[in-house]
């Protein structure tokens, strides 16, 4: 197997889209029962992406009640320009609209710094057994997690097992802590 950025990007989008919708939803369910294991709950600020449909991600929507549930406070990001989000609190208040790629994502609302934030779920494509992650090649994720503190635990969300080993991985590229599958938790 190729284990190129491109490639892996390519081969695990292909596959993503080509879960029926009973499996995804199966998949998204059994990652987010998953979460209740983390050793986070302790922690308050929560930084949760919403799913982009066109893209078959994991639907975070139930990982989002999970935190609700338990009155933790949630910070979705927004496009703000260039390979840069802003983090948005989520009120009652919120109104959450798609973008042009499709993102669904707050209009408006209260800025968090990310220095605030104690727990990241990362969108991605691909991981390896290092941690290593794949996301789609627009560097959104590393731009904001250099702006986090160190001790941010970032935790990304899969529907599939880590590759071997991922090619081209650079200095500015942050691991994960954790990836959640659907099977089990990988610690990194």
């Amino acid at each position: 197997m190729d284990y190129s950025k491109e490639a892996l990007r390519d081969y695990f989008s292909k596959k993503r889209l080509a879960l029926s919708h009973q499996t995804h939803d199966d998949y998204s369910l059994a990652i987010a029962n998953l979460c209740l294991k983390l050793p986070i709950w302790e922690f308050n600020f929560f930084h949760l992406f919403l799913p982009i449909a066109s893209q078959a991600e994991v639907d975070t929507t139930l990982i989002l009640t999970l935190l609700q549930g338990r009155d933790k406070q949630v910070v979705l990001p927004r496009v703000s320009g260039q390979n840069r989000l802003e983090h948005i609190l989520l009120t009652d208040g919120t109104k959450i609209t798609q973008n042009k790629w499709g993102i669904p994502e707050p209009e408006s609302g209260i800025s968090i710094d990310p220095s605030m934030l104690e727990v990241v779920f990362i969108p991605l494509l691909s991981f390896d057994k290092k941690g290593n992650r794949v996301g789609y090649g627009k560097g959104f994720y590393d731009v904001f997690l250099k702006n986090c503190k160190k001790e941010v635990l970032k935790i990304g969300l899969s529907f599939f097992d880590p590759v071997d080993r991922i090619d081209g991985i650079r200095d500015e590229d942050i691991p994960l802590d954790y990836c959640i599958s659907p099977q089990k938790i990988h610690s990194f």
